[in-house]
C-alpha cells in the first residue's frame, strides 16, 4: 500500500510543493503568489505616491522631476498645460513666429501696409441690386428749428465778438441748414449786442453787413428789423436803452 502512494493524484513533490511557492488559480491560470505580493506592494506604493503628490499641489511650492522648487501658478514645461501654452512649433521646427506675421486669427485687420484690392461685385449675388449702383449718397442736414436755433448760434455770435472773424461766422453758418429761420440771425445778433459793450454793438453792424447777400439776403435783414421794432418792449425788459441805442 505505500508504494502505491505514488500513483495518489498528487505525488509527494506536489504535496510538499505549498511549502516552497504557493500557487493561485486566476483566470485559468496558475500564478506563483509571490508575484501576486508584489504586484500588490507596488500598487500600494503608487497610491502613496499619488496621495502625496495631491497633498503637495496644494502648497505654497512643489517640486519638480529635477529637483527643482517651483513656485505656484508656475507651469511645469513638461506637463501637458505647459505644452498647450508653449507657442513654440510641436513638430520642431520654425522659429516660434506668430503665424502669417501676426496677420491671422480673429479680430486682425492684416499686416501693416497690406493694401486691399477693390471687392468686385458679383452680379450673381443673391443681394445684388443693379439700381444701388448708380446710387448718389448726399449728406442731409435737417433744418434747425426754433430752440435749436437759438442753442446752435449763440455760440457762435459770442466767440465772434471775441475773434472779430465775419468769414469764419459765414463758414459755420453755411455748414448749417437754416431754412426759414435765416431772417432771425441778425435778430440773434442785435439782441446779444444790446446786452453787451459798444464795440459789441459796432461788430454786430459790420457782421450783418458782411453776411447780407452771401448767408441772409436783403429782405431777411428787412424781416429781421421788422421782428425786433415788435418785440422792442419785450428787449426794454433786459436792456432799458434798447430804443435808443
Amino acid at each position: 500500500e505505500l508504494e502505491n502512494l505514488s500513483d495518489a493524484p498528487f505525488s509527494g513533490d506536489e504535496e510538499n510543493g505549498g511549502s516552497e511557492e504557493q500557487k493561485t488559480e486566476v483566470n485559468g491560470n496558475w500564478i506563483p503568489a509571490t508575484s501576486i505580493t508584489e504586484a500588490k506592494i507596488n500598487a500600494k506604493a503608487k497610491r502613496r505616491l499619488r496621495k502625496n503628490s495631491s497633498r503637495d499641489s496644494g502648497r505654497g511650492d512643489s517640486v519638480s522631476d529635477n529637483g527643482d522648487t517651483l513656485k505656484t501658478g508656475v507651469v511645469v514645461p513638461t506637463s501637458p498645460k505647459g505644452k498647450l501654452l508653449d507657442r513654440r512649433s510641436r513638430s520642431g521646427k520654425g522659429r516660434g513666429l506668430p503665424k502669417k506675421g501676426g496677420a491671422g486669427g480673429k479680430g486682425v485687420w492684416g499686416t501693416p501696409g497690406q493694401v486691399y484690392d477693390v471687392e468686385e461685385v458679383d452680379i450673381k449675388d443673391p443681394n445684388y441690386d443693379d439700381d444701388q449702383e448708380n446710387c448718389v449718397y448726399e449728406t442731409v442736414v435737417l433744418p434747425l428749428d426754433e430752440r435749436a436755433f437759438e442753442k446752435t448760434l449763440t455760440p457762435i455770435i459770442q466767440e465772434y465778438f471775441e475773434h472779430g472773424d465775419t468769414n469764419e461766422v459765414s463758414e459755420m453758418l453755411k455748414d448749417l441748414n437754416l431754412g426759414e429761420m435765416k431772417y432771425s440771425v441778425p435778430v440773434l445778433a442785435v439782441s446779444l449786442s444790446l446786452e453787451g459793450k459798444a464795440s459789441h454793438r459796432e461788430m454786430t453792424s459790420k457782421l450783418i453787413s458782411d453776411l447780407c447777400g452771401t448767408v441772409v439776403s436783403k429782405t431777411d435783414v428787412e424781416k429781421s428789423f421788422d421782428r425786433l421794432l415788435k418785440e422792442l418792449p419785450e428787449l426794454v425788459l433786459d436792456s432799458p436803452r434798447a430804443p435808443q441805442v
